[in-house]
């Protein structure tokens, strides 16, 4: 069995259904687990490997980076942020932000205003949000996540963002593991760095060399029509 972690907004499907097809005989579980818990999660043995946003601590992991995400603004339909395609942090100055205590974007600045609470979770802000107390900076699958009727997003252009990446406990790295990341790394079966080899083809039948077939006499039979060498009719 393996075993994948991922945070929110996180989708593994594409990756684990490459995994149930090339190897049929080994079950994949998912353990879906909040951003804050997912290295501790890993160092303790409760996953292989997972999904998770950086930075995170390294000590001891192996990390690659996968890809990054769009930073969206989290509002009211009625907000004027709605109204536009775009928006920079300076179009935010007046809005009362809210930080959540698992916000999944690192800050060198706070944009905007002190919202009046930090939420515990990016769950709480986004109901906050929905109340019309402020709005939320989130990466764009947690904006998908949490997607409600009644709030819209619009990317903000010069906003940090987040970043996907696999991770494992080095001295933990098993076959299994190098599996997976041959998946991630969109290796084929075929692949000289994968584990899974493919089938070795098979060679061509190679034709065997017809031997001239011999009269009673042990000697070689000549075809019909065909004259001996140096037959001479009389």
């Amino acid at each position: 069995m393996f075993r994948l972690a991922y945070v929110p907004g996180v989708t593994p499907a594409k990756w684990v259904n490459v995994w149930t097809e090339r190897m049929p005989g080994v079950p994949i579980t998912l353990v879906a687990v909040p951003a804050a818990e997912v290295v501790g999660l890993l160092r303790n043995g409760g996953a292989d490997a997972g999904f998770v946003r950086l930075p995170v601590d390294r000590d001891g992991l192996s990390v690659i980076p996968l890809y990054v995400e769009t930073t969206v603004a989290m509002v009211p339909k009625d907000h004027a942020v709605a109204a536009v395609d775009e928006v920079t942090i300076a179009d935010l100055v007046d809005d009362e932000v809210f930080h959540p205590l698992d916000d999944a974007i690192e800050w060198t600045a706070r944009p905007g205003l002190p919202a009046f609470t930090r939420p515990a979770t990016t769950a709480d802000a986004v109901e906050l949000v929905s109340a019309g107390t402020g709005i939320l900076l989130v990466p764009l699958s947690l904006a998908r996540l949490h997607h409600r009727r009644d709030l819209t997003y619009r990317p903000v252009l010069d906003a940090p963002q987040s970043q996907i990446a696999l991770t494992w406990p080095t001295d933990a790295t098993t076959d299994l593991v190098e599996d997976f990341i041959g998946i991630v790394r969109g290796r084929t079966v075929n692949s000289s760095r994968g584990r899974t080899p493919a089938s070795p083809a098979k060679k061509p039948a190679q034709r065997q060399a017809q031997k001239p077939a011999q009269n009673g006499s042990g000697r070689r039979a000549v075809p019909a029509g065909r004259k001996k060498k140096g037959y001479r009719p009389r």
